[in-house]
């Protein structure tokens, strides 16, 4: 795959521009200021590297690093003779770097120690390195992963290291998508410097992270899960295979709380003279650079108990010549609970404790948490080696959010998380990451949910709808916020875990995921055989019709689940490659690979069992952890473990040519869909659908009519079969005003799920029942992370009160909007 050539940024590709074939990072020290007023992130992060594969004795001068128009710092030195030095390549966009220097690892005294220590044989690091300071990175890299501590205390000591004596610091250059690092006459990879520090600075139009405001009109910043990655939050390298670890040291105003994809739990430390507090977080398990995150805002931690001062958000009051903030008794001590990290609630709707599952939780630990069992990825502190990792069904959670929605994060999600992780781990097994944080995010973010090591994002789109924070009773009001969670802790495994070599293999994670979620949900809440089946049958329709859908109404090339098919995981001789469509907005929303990727398991699960299936999934996770796979890894091992699959005709290429390589449906699943539409649930649906369209006008009108029609008995439903009763509804052609008010009435729509409320918006929009535009209104500022397709309904009815409508939403909070958002959006309206 050629991806060494300059590319056009109007193209939908994203090039991957690291030379990791010729050199990687084995580990970020990260050492970070956040200022949320001037919306910039300041600091460096000190690289610690080690030759790439195919580094060889070649100088892999100029690999991957074409010499761009762009004006840099270093134009001058840049087109000299060094043009033949080797060059380091990483991932950058929109920063600013001020300066790339050596770090003189020797002058630190805890080092030397490790020239004093043998070097293990057989352990794969290549050729001995010449230089005394390579020697002492390589040894460093090279530590057991028994000694990570040490490492990682060595890894904070070098990263202060002084610059190496006139010397001067490194030239480098910056183009639209890398920056580009040499070292005066130094030509091969085993001469470049091991241990490198770049100071920067971000820039506010950086897309790795989202500078917006909090549902308290507080600022804050996070990672929003961009198409670029983290290129713009610091120079990494963002192929997958680049795994590395990281540690981070994170100053921000005093009264945030710092969250950050980091196993342990940190403490602030107060710094009085500056009014800054520090946070220190650190991983040793190496990860892609792109699953690092952060989020920075004025978040509250929920607790079991909550006092009314902690659920009141600090009111800004300004008078004149004063400024002050009355928060009534509320503790600015962002953490409630520190000393109590696992939080279990007394009113909780889930009960964890009777999810064991005796039929799988033992046996399937067997051999897995003893001391014969041996991991096959690269050494680091493996919780799947560890017996008692094994036992622990729910790890040490945390949950998170602006104070105004406290309460409703407190009632709703809280009391879900000890049932979620308890029937995650049933399910799956060991859980990769010892602890978690959840935190609602600004009403700008573009998903529902975004799950990096230790840190799940959530929309506040998941949460009921207006009300008090109870939501709408009983389970009503927790199948979206229930199965959202359980989809973005599947990710734990399928997605960070084990992850997707090539990126544009997105079903690896997306349609896992979203298979796992309902096998999850339903154990969470311990439905019984019957229900849990009905209740699959029913979201299977449902994704059915909403593929169905997006297949109609999308670009082909876009349908494709392994779009670089047999060039799939391939890379140029340096290591750099381009994403195919990573760029493209309308990607963004697509549902594809959530959805062909999801009816793929499903179909795969149909040939062998349900509970053979969720059996080869705990194999394929103990054999797979900790690594990066391709589809062929997943499909080969299934094959190889079911061989009744084959003899039937179920090959790999059959596989490839039904599901992964082409656009559309497969035959399977159009034969199949059939029996999803005649199941009880469905055909209760029904029923309900017929009562209403009795008081459509095509049956009758006249008072009479209508005054019946208000006295009809309609049934309860649960929020999926009333996703399906709207949807069902929207293919009528016509509704009455009567009867649209009833719906809203009968349902208390406005207190249901956002998949729920999207729904009912559709209608509105369709039969222009300007009443309720309110609510279309609320919809768009409030829930925008499922709003974006609305603007296009509003816009294509051609109403002028409608249009209106749009574009007045659109000005209310396009300043906040996630950008691939904004962009389609003003597409649509504009």
């Amino acid at each position: 795959m050629d991806g060494d050539g300059d590319v056009d940024p109007g193209r939908d590709d994203l090039p991957l521009r690291a030379n990791t074939n010729h050199i990687l990072v084995r580990h970020y020290v990260l050492d970070l200021d956040i200022n949320l007023q001037t919306k910039v992130i300041t600091g460096t992060v000190v690289l610690f590297l080690e030759p790439g594969p195919l580094a060889g004795d070649g100088n892999g001068a100029g690999e991957g690093a074409p010499t761009p128009p762009q004006p840099s710092q270093t134009d001058d030195s840049w087109e000299d003779e060094s043009h033949r030095d080797f060059t380091l390549v990483l991932d950058c966009c929109d920063l600013t770097v001020s300066k790339v220097e050596e770090l003189d690892v020797t002058s630190v005294s805890d080092m030397q120690g490790l020239l004093k220590e043998v070097k293990g044989e057989g352990s794969g690091v290549g050729p001995q390195p010449d230089s005394q300071s390579a020697v002492l990175i390589q040894r460093l890299i090279s530590l057991p992963s028994t000694q990570w501590k040490k490492q990682h205390h060595l890894y904070f000591q070098c990263s202060h290291a002084p610059a190496f004596e006139g010397e001067g610091p490194l030239i480098f250059h910056t183009d639209r998508w890398s920056l580009q690092v040499r070292k005066r006459g130094v030509r091969t990879i085993q001469e470049f410097p091991r241990a490198l520090r770049v100071c920067y600075k971000t820039k506010q139009e950086g897309g790795s992270v989202r500078w917006t405001k909090d549902q308290d009109n507080r600022s804050c910043v996070y990672t929003a899960g961009s198409p670029i990655n983290n290129r713009a939050l610091f120079p990494c390298q963002e192929p997958p295979v680049a795994m590395s670890t990281w540690q981070a040291q994170v100053r921000a105003p005093r009264e945030c709380v710092v969250l950050l994809s980091g196993e342990n739990q940190a403490q602030p430390t107060h710094q009085h003279h500056t009014g800054l507090s520090s946070w220190d977080y650190y991983v040793t398990m190496p990860m892609p650079a792109s699953t690092f995150t952060l989020a920075v805002g004025y978040w509250r931690q929920a607790t079991a108990q909550l006092s009314t001062a902690q659920l009141t958000p600090p009111v800004q009051v300004t008078r004149t010549g004063a400024s002050h903030t009355h928060a009534g008794s509320l503790d600015l001590n962002p953490f409630t609970n520190m000393d109590h990290p696992i939080i279990t609630s007394p009113q909780s709707t889930l009960v964890y404790s009777g999810l064991k599952d005796e039929k799988h939780s033992e046996s399937d630990c067997s051999g897995l948490g003893d001391d014969n069992f041996t991991c096959c990825h690269a050494d680091y502190p493996c919780p799947f080696t560890d017996p008692s990792a094994w036992r622990q069904e729910v790890v040490p959670h945390r949950m998170f959010a602006p104070p105004s929605l406290l309460q409703k994060a407190q009632v709703q999600v809280l009391p879900l998380l000890p049932g979620c992780l308890a029937a995650a781990h049933a399910t799956l097994g060991v859980h990769p990451f010892p602890r978690l944080d959840v935190l609602i995010v600004p009403a700008s973010f573009s998903s529902l949910g975004m799950a990096s090591p230790h840190i799940i994002f959530l929309s506040q789109s998941v949460l009921c709808g207006e009300g008090d924070g109870e939501g709408v009773g009983g389970e009503r009001g927790l199948s979206l916020c229930g199965s959202r969670l359980c989809h973005e802790l599947s990710h734990s495994w399928f997605g960070l875990a084990i992850g997707a070599r090539d990126w544009t293999e997105e079903w690896i994670s997306e349609g896992f995921a979203t298979y796992l979620e309902d096998i999850i949900w339903a154990r969470a809440q311990q439905l019984s055989s019957k229900e849990t089946e009905e209740q699959s049958q029913l979201k299977a329709l449902l994704r059915w019709r909403r593929l169905s859908d997006e297949l109609q109404n999308s670009e082909e090339q876009l349908q494709i689940l392994r779009p670089n098919m047999e060039s799939t995981g391939q890379v140029s001789e340096s290591g750099s490659s381009l994403v195919k469509h990573a760029l493209n907005p309308e990607k963004t929303f697509m549902q594809v690979h959530y959805l062909k990727g999801y009816f793929l398991l499903r179909f795969l699960a149909s040939k062998v069992g349900l509970e053979y299936f969720l059996h080869f999934f705990r194999l394929f996770i103990k054999k797979y952890h900790g690594q990066l796979i391709l589809s062929q890894d997943f499909l080969q091992m299934l094959l190889e473990t079911f061989p009744d699959m084959e003899r039937q005709g179920l090959t790999l290429e059959a596989i490839y040519a039904d599901w992964l390589d082409r656009p559309g449906v497969p035959k399977w699943l159009c034969e199949g869909s059939v029996v999803w539409t005649q199941t009880r649930l469905v055909e209760d649906v029904k029923a309900e659908v017929a009562k209403w369209i009795g008081l459509s006008p095509s049956v009758g009108k006249g008072r009479k009519r209508k005054k019946a029609g208000l006295n009809v008995n309609f049934k309860e439903v649960m929020p999926e079969q009333l996703v399906l009763l709207l949807e069902i509804l929207l293919e009528e052609a016509e509704l009455s005003v009567t009867s649209l008010r009833t719906i809203k009435r009968t349902y208390d729509l406005p207190k249901q799920d956002a998949e729920v409320r999207h729904r009912w918006c559709e209608l509105v929009i369709k039969h222009k029942y300007a009443q309720a535009y309110g609510d279309v209104e609320h919809f768009l500022i409030h829930d925008q992370a499922m709003g974006v397709y609305l603007y296009g309904e509003l816009m294509i009815q051609e109403d002028s009160r409608q249009q209106a409508l749009a574009r007045r939403c659109l000005s209310l909070v396009q300043n906040e909007m996630d950008q691939s958002a904004r962009r389609v959006v003003e597409e649509m309206v504009l």
